[in-house]
């Protein structure tokens, strides 16, 4: 039996396409169906280590476990990395394929499109239905020639379309409408219908608009879907959503400041400290101070360490992290932020750009190597202090030098990772997915004073994956539309 599919394409970015296909992909598990999903080309830094060895982007992972299967390079064949200076890192099928500037990889799509079939194909042969998540907006005409990750690949693998709109941004009759007015025609055949997300307020306000839309466009209604404000505990897919306005937590124990950077990546590390109420998470943007009340600073990985580095120093942050060393507050650094935290980060190849040396921020005694060799791993051990955890690796570079000989954890087959300042206060790792650990997160909240955790971390996604499929059928005709995937 030919697996049936059916594609997720938005009106712009940050409409809700990964949430609604993670949603999706928990309910129709939920009816015993055997579900993949599926993203031809993702933009973004948010990066998972699959099963099958390669990376994907963080949403697709999210996906596979809303569809309770393992994470495989094949949900996500291409995944652009974003750097600065030399353009984007280009990943097909899990591995570094090479790095390119925006209108050079304009060039590479099509060559790139049968790995994008072959992929799908799979994902195919696996399931009973492949959802299949399109990128940014499927009214960008200006990129439609060589698409491969909308309209592109919805022609390619005769793929029904569903355009979501969000409604919470304004606009969302315009940017439908609109959306059909410039597809080309043969674009617009394949679309089945339109679902209208992150509604609030009285729905019945908007009858009117929706039929407005259903009359100038052509296209059914599939869904009218209230927004989910249990999405904050999930996993975003890209960075669009650190600008969203964040609620600070008056009175909680632990304040962490983190410093948001150009290329800033995983930044989903943060997510689990996020979700306990004793914490206080403060992002900080450039042109702010990080405040001078706070315990901890966290500087999250980075696709750049150099231009991170001096994003830092742009920015004043450098002085603000110092001082707060100097009043004996601690410093986390994980993979990009590990690298800083050193004396010096070399470039010798050119990976990120003119290749060089840069002084680090110099609190760790340890020196950075970048290399071309990615290393990509899932990773158990046990920290110095007794507490096992399980992560993943994902970094290039080779980090040494005398606080080493601290190391922060051993890894299950007995070598050590990190590093450990003289006074115990400044600490890095390349280990990302640490406080999703509930055991490592509660030490850590502990040992600042905060402790212990209060949140069984890995049973709040996977409840809030059963409470999104349960909302999304609400609102959402899971017969109607499973009858328009083909």
């Amino acid at each position: 039996m030919t697996a049936r599919a059916i594609m997720f394409q938005g009106t712009g970015s940050d409409v809700g396409k990964s949430l609604i296909v993670a949603g999706l992909a928990r309910a129709y598990t939920q009816r015993g169906m055997r579900v993949r999903p599926f993203k031809p080309q993702n933009m973004s830094n948010n990066a998972a280590v699959a099963e099958d060895g390669g990376e994907i982007g963080r949403a697709q992972a999210l996906q596979a476990r809303a569809a309770r299967v393992p994470p495989s390079v094949h949900m996500n064949p291409i995944l652009l990395k974003p750097q600065s200076q030399v353009g984007a890192q280009i990943v097909v099928q899990g591995k570094v394929h090479g790095t390119a500037k925006a209108a050079e990889y304009m060039g590479m799509k099509q060559k790139l499109l049968p790995s994008v079939i072959e992929s799908f194909e799979k994902m195919k042969a696996e399931a009973d239905l492949v959802l299949v998540e399109g990128a940014g907006s499927a009214s960008e005409i200006n990129l439609r020639r060589y698409d491969i990750a909308n309209m592109g690949f919805a022609r390619a693998a005769n793929v029904p379309v569903v355009i979501i709109g969000d409604i919470d941004r304004g606009g969302v009759i315009a940017s439908l409408v609109g959306t059909k007015a410039v597809l080309d025609p043969e674009d617009a055949a394949l679309v089945a219908g339109f679902i209208i997300n992150k509604f609030r307020g009285d729905p019945s306000l908007f009858i009117a608009g929706k039929e407005a839309i259903v009359q100038a466009s052509g296209w059914p209604a599939l869904g009218f879907v209230p927004y989910f404000a249990e999405s904050r505990h999930l996993p975003a897919e890209d960075a669009l959503a650190l600008d969203h306005k964040q609620e600070r937590r008056e009175g909680a124990k632990l304040k962490i400041a983190v410093p948001i950077l150009p290329q800033i990546a995983n930044f989903d590390d943060l997510d689990p400290l996020e979700a306990e109420e004793n914490v206080d998470l403060i992002r900080v943007h450039p042109g702010t101070a990080l405040p001078g009340d706070i315990d901890l600073v966290i500087l999250p990985g980075s696709k750049t360490t150099i231009a991170g580095l001096n994003a830092l120093r742009e920015h004043g942050f450098d002085i603000d992290i110092a001082a707060h060393a100097r009043r004996g507050g601690t410093v986390l650094g994980l993979c990009g932020g590990y690298q800083m935290l050193g004396k010096t980060v070399s470039d010798p190849d050119g990976i990120e750009g003119p290749a060089g040396t840069v002084a680090g921020l110099g609190l760790l005694d340890v020196e950075t190597v970048l290399s071309p060799d990615k290393k990509l791993t899932n990773a158990k051990g046990t920290t110095t202090d007794g507490i096992s955890f399980s992560g993943y690796e994902i970094h290039m570079g080779i980090t040494k030098g005398a606080d080493c000989a601290r190391p922060f954890a051993r890894l299950a087959d007995g070598m050590p990772e990190g590093a450990v300042s003289a006074n115990g206060r400044v600490i890095g790792t390349y280990i990302h997915g640490l406080f999703a650990d509930d055991r490592q997160r509660g030490a850590w909240l502990s040992r600042l004073g905060a402790g212990p955790a209060t949140v069984a971390y890995d049973e709040l996604i996977e409840s809030t994956l059963d409470r999104l499929a349960k909302h999304l059928a609400t609102f959402i005709d899971l017969d109607r539309l499973l009858s328009v995937a083909r």
